[in-house]
C-alpha cells in the first residue's frame, strides 16, 4: 500500500495525527497553514485533497466526513480503483471508512480505532461480523474466483462454518466461524483450481517467473510459452509475484508485454547477480555464459528473485526464441525486495504555470514519479503535488547537467519526472534528452530506461488563447537567443518568416545580456508588413501577475519585454477586434471567401 496521508485542519488534531503516524511511520501529515503543524502545509484544502486522491494516496482526514465527501465526490471512478478514504473525529472516538473498504480502508480504520481507543464504523457486513474482507486479501494474495464471493459470504452470515485448507495466517487469525466439517472451503493453493459456490480459492504470490529471450522476440511467442508452461504444470498464474530477467532485457518489449499480460511487475538483475545462482541451476549453459556473462537467465533470475530458500519447481522451458522457469518461495515474495525495476523518465511539460493548464497525463506522470528534476522555479510551481518526492533542483544555465542527471537516475531503476515549463518538446529539455542519447557515452542502463515524452501547453498556445485567435492561420516560432544558435542563422530565419508572412511567436526575446535582438527582429519585419501590424506581449502566463498587452510593430517598446514575456507578431492580415469590453486579435484563415461562394 502507498504511504497514507493524514489531513489535519486544527492544532487540536496534531496529537491524533502523531498517534496515527505511529501505526504507519512512513505516513505524511498535511496541515492547514497557520492553523496546525505537520510535515507539509496547504492553504487550499480542495486542491490538496484532489492532488492526493489523484495520486492514489490513501487519505486519513481528521475532519468532518461531509466536507471530505463533497471534495472527493467529483473525483470518484469505481470501487476497484479509488484509494481508501477515512474520516475521523479530532479525538479519534469515531473512525469512518468512506471509500476503499475492500482496498484496505476497513483494516486501516480498525487499526486507527484500536490505537486511539475509538470505534471503527465499519458497515461492510462480513467485515463487521468476521473482521476480514474475503474479497480483499492482504498484499501478496489473490482471490481467484470473486464471482463466488456472494454465496459464500451469505452462507457464513447465515451461520455456516468454514474450513481452511492450506496455510493463510490472515484467514486463520480472523474471526471466521471455523470447523473441520465446515460446508464452506477456503482453499489456499498455487495450483490451478476452480472454485464454486462453496469454495473460495486464494492464490499466494509465492512464485517467481524467470524469462529470457532473443532480441526483438515476438511478445506472443513469450506469452504462449509461459501460458503453456503454467497449464502443463497445473500452476495458477495468479500466484506469480513478478517476472524477472537479466538487465540486458530491461528494454525488451516482449518482457514488458508479458508483465502487462499477467498484471505483475518486472524486475531485473545484473549478470553477476544471476551468476551467483549458478550452483542451483538445473540446466547451466556455457553458451549463455559466453554471450551474457551468466550460466542461466530464466532459471537464475527466478532463483535470485525468490531468495535463498526457494526451490526451482519448473526448470528451463524453451520455445524457438524464448525461455522461462518458475521457482517457489516458502513465503510471499515482495517484488520490491530484490532486483530493480526498469527506470522511467517522463519528460513533462507543465504548461505556463497554472494548474488548470496542466494536462491530465502530465499530472498522472508527476504523481507516479519518485523523483522530480528541474529548474527550481518550475518545481516550486508544482506546489503540494510533489510533496514527499525527492527533488533535484537546478538553476538557469544548468540544462545539460539536469537532463544528464535525470537520465542517470532513470538508468538506476527510478521513476523520474523531468519538469519543463510549457511543452517539453518546444524550446525545452525534450530535445536535449534525445541529443544526449544520440551522442552516446551514457551507461547501458540509461539507454534501456523507458522514455516518456508528455505533451504540455506551450507558451505560444497560452498567449494565443489569452489574446483571441492570432494563430488562426500559418505561424512559426523563433527563439531570439543566440546562446545556442548563431545570430546569423536566426536573422536568416527571421527574414524567411517575414517574407512568408507568418504569424511569429518569439521565445527568449530579451535577457540581461541580450537587448538588441528584438529591435533588429522588429526592423526586419517592418520591411515586409504594415507598421500597424498588431503585436501581443504576454507576460507571466498562467501565473500571478499575468498581463496581456497589445501594441503595433512601430509602438513595440523593447523595454517592456523580459524573459518572462512571449511576443506574438501578427501577419499582414492579423486584425484587432473589440468584443466583450476588451480587445482581441485574430488572424483570418479565409472563411469569408468561402462564405461568399456559398451565398452567391
Amino acid at each position: 500500500m502507498t504511504a497514507p496521508v493524514i489531513i489535519i485542519l486544527t492544532a487540536q488534531a496534531e496529537q491524533t495525527a502523531a498517534a496515527i503516524k505511529e501505526i504507519w511511520p512512513e505516513a505524511q501529515i498535511y496541515a492547514r497553514e497557520e492553523r496546525a503543524q505537520g510535515d507539509y502545509s496547504f492553504t487550499n484544502i480542495s486542491k490538496c485533497l484532489s492532488d492526493l486522491f489523484q495520486q492514489n494516496r490513501p487519505i486519513i482526514g481528521v475532519m468532518a466526513a461531509g466536507a471530505l465527501i463533497r471534495i472527493i465526490a467529483p473525483l470518484l471512478t469505481s470501487k476497484h480503483q479509488d484509494p481508501p478514504v477515512i474520516a475521523l473525529t479530532e479525538d479519534g472516538a469515531s473512525v469512518v471508512p468512506l471509500l476503499g473498504g475492500h482496498h484496505g480502508a476497513n483494516r486501516m480504520a480498525q487499526d486507527i480505532a484500536d490505537k486511539l481507543g475509538g470505534h471503527a464504523a465499519i458497515t461492510t457486513a462480513s467485515d463487521a461480523r468476521f473482521g476480514v474482507a474475503l474479497d480483499d486479501p492482504p498484499a501478496g494474495w489473490t482471490l481467484t474466483n470473486p464471482e463466488h464471493l456472494k454465496p459464500v459470504t451469505a452462507a457464513l452470515l447465515a451461520g455456516g462454518k468454514a474450513q481452511i485448507k492450506g496455510s493463510a495466517p490472515w484467514l486463520e487469525q480472523a474471526g471466521l466461524p471455523l470447523g473441520d466439517d465446515g460446508e464452506i472451503t477456503l482453499l489456499v493453493t498455487e495450483q490451478a483450481t476452480k472454485g464454486d459456490e462453496n469454495t473460495l480459492v486464494y492464490a499466494p504470490k509465492t512464485l517467481a517467473l524467470g524469462v529470457g529471450c532473443e532480441r526483438d522476440c515476438e511478445p506472443d511467442e513469450l506469452i504462449e510459452l509461459v501460458e503453456n508452461t503454467f497449464t502443463s504444470h497445473g500452476l495458477c498464474s495468479k500466484s506469480i509475484s513478478c517476472l524477472c530477467s537479466l538487465d540486458l532485457k530491461a528494454d525488451e518489449a516482449a518482457v514488458h508485454q508479458l508483465a502487462e499480460h499477467f498484471g505483475v511487475p518486472a524486475r531485473f538483475f545484473t549478470a553477476a547477480q544471476l551468476e551467483a545462482e549458478a550452483a542451483r541451476l538445473a540446466t547451466p549453459s556455457d553458451v549463455v555464459f559466453a554471450e551474457v556473462g551468466c550460466h542461466g537467465v530464466s532459471e537464475g533470475a527466478a532463483l535470485a528473485m525468490a531468495g535463498p530458500d526457494a526451490s526451482l519447481i519448473v526448470a528451463k522451458q524453451k520455445s524457438s526464441r524464448a525461455t522461462c522457469a518458475i521457482t517457489r518461495a516458502p513465503e510471499i515474495i515482495d517484488p520490491q525486495c530484490r532486483g530493480r525495476a526498469r527506470g522511467k523518465l517522463a519528460i513533462v511539460g507543465i504548461g505556463p504555470g497554472s494548474e488548470d493548464w496542466r494536462t491530465p497525463e502530465a499530472t498522472r506522470r508527476i504523481a507516479g514519479a519518485d523523483i522530480v528534476v528541474g529548474y527550481s522555479l518550475y518545481l516550486d510551481l508544482l506546489g503540494s503535488s510533489i510533496n514527499g518526492k525527492i527533488r533535484h533542483d537546478y538553476g538557469l544555465g544548468e540544462e545539460e547537467a539536469r537532463v544528464r542527471h535525470a537520465l542517470e537516475l532513470a538508468g538506476q531503476g527510478n521513476s523520474v519526472a523531468l519538469i519543463c515549463s510549457g511543452d517539453a518538446g518546444i524550446y525545452a529539455m525534450g530535445a536535449l534528452v534525445f541529443e544526449l542519447l544520440d551522442k552516446g557515452g551514457l551507461p547501458d542502463s540509461v539507454i534501456r530506461a523507458e522514455i516518456l515524452p508528455m505533451p504540455g501547453i506551450s507558451a505560444l498556445q497560452a498567449a494565443a488563447a489569452r489574446a483571441g485567435a492570432p494563430l488562426g492561420h500559418d505561424f512559426c516560432a523563433i527563439s531570439l537567443s543566440d546562446l545556442l544558435t548563431p545570430w546569423e542563422a536566426i536573422q536568416k530565419r527571421l527574414k524567411a518568416a517575414a517574407e512568408g508572412d507568418f504569424v511569429i511567436a518569439f521565445y527568449n526575446p530579451v535577457s540581461k545580456r541580450r537587448t538588441s535582438q528584438l529591435a533588429t527582429a522588429r526592423d526586419i519585419l517592418l520591411a515586409h508588413r504594415p507598421a500597424d501590424t498588431p503585436v501581443i506581449l504576454a507576460r507571466n502566463l498562467g501565473r500571478e501577475g499575468e498581463t496581456i498587452s497589445f501594441r503595433t510593430l512601430t509602438t513595440l517598446d523593447i523595454d517592456e519585454v523580459d524573459m518572462l514575456t512571449t511576443v506574438l507578431i501578427g501577419s499582414s492580415t492579423s486584425t484587432i477586434v473589440q468584443a466583450g469590453g476588451r480587445q482581441w486579435m485574430y488572424t483570418p484563415r479565409g472563411y469569408e471567401k468561402k462564405f461568399k461562394q456559398v451565398t452567391s
